[in-house]
């Protein structure tokens, strides 16, 4: 398989390179984007065969989920099985920005999208590229980091393309990208967990819940 490469505007991403991006989703296919922080592979979750190659292309371990962009709270709200008064809170303050939340899953999801755990990692990003996707698909899309498990994030389109060829089929190249990356939440339990701390600190999560 031959990776491609089209170079994109991060802040005017061309409609061109968005619909050649969401032909190939819609086909199946892995797409490596910039995002706020790194470059990301997008794919459809929905998708089985799609959801297998994303875990193949990287070696992800298949009992970590995948976690997935939405365009914004009401697409959020279909995903998850319970919406609680800790997710709005999170979402409503941080949303959109550097937050994953973890939530239930509804049956909508494929089990092997949450690494069979039953539970959903969701983002609404800030990124114009993949909110232009999501617009063109009008669905949700796995979102993970475009490197191999265990090995550095790529900070730019040409060390996606240069690690990642041959394992993902299209790279949106942005030039470079930088920031903390997200910070992620785990609010299925009676108390919510910090599982990663990114550009939003534990301090700031916590003013937010305290009292949820």
């Amino acid at each position: 398989m031959a990776t491609d490469l089209i170079e994109i505007d991060a802040e005017r991403p061309s409609m061109m390179a968005i619909e050649r991006a969401a032909a190939a989703i819609r086909r199946g296919d892995l797409v490596a984007i910039p995002t706020d922080a790194l470059y990301t592979i997008v794919a459809d979750p929905l998708n089985l065969h799609a959801v297998g190659r994303v875990f193949a292309s990287k070696g992800r371990e298949t009992q970590r989920s995948l976690p997935l962009l939405v365009s914004d709270l009401m697409m959020a709200e279909e995903l998850a099985a319970e919406v609680s008064a800790r997710f709005y809170l999170l979402a409503r303050r941080f949303w959109p920005g550097p937050l994953t939340i973890i939530a239930p899953a509804s049956s909508r999801i494929p089990l092997k999208v949450t690494g069979n755990t039953g539970r959903l990692a969701l983002r609404q990003s800030q990124s114009k590229v993949a909110n232009a996707l999501l617009e063109r698909l009008g669905q949700p899309l796995i979102a993970t980091s475009a490197n191999l498990s265990g090995q550095p994030t790529c900070a730019s389109g040409i060390e996606v393309f240069g690690v990642m060829d041959g394992r993902v089929d299209l790279v949106l190249d942005a030039g470079p990208v930088s920031g903390a990356g997200s910070t992620t939440v785990d609010i299925t339990d009676v108390e919510w967990k910090m599982i990663k701390e990114g550009a939003i600190g534990a301090r700031e999560i916590a003013d937010v819940l305290n009292g949820a």
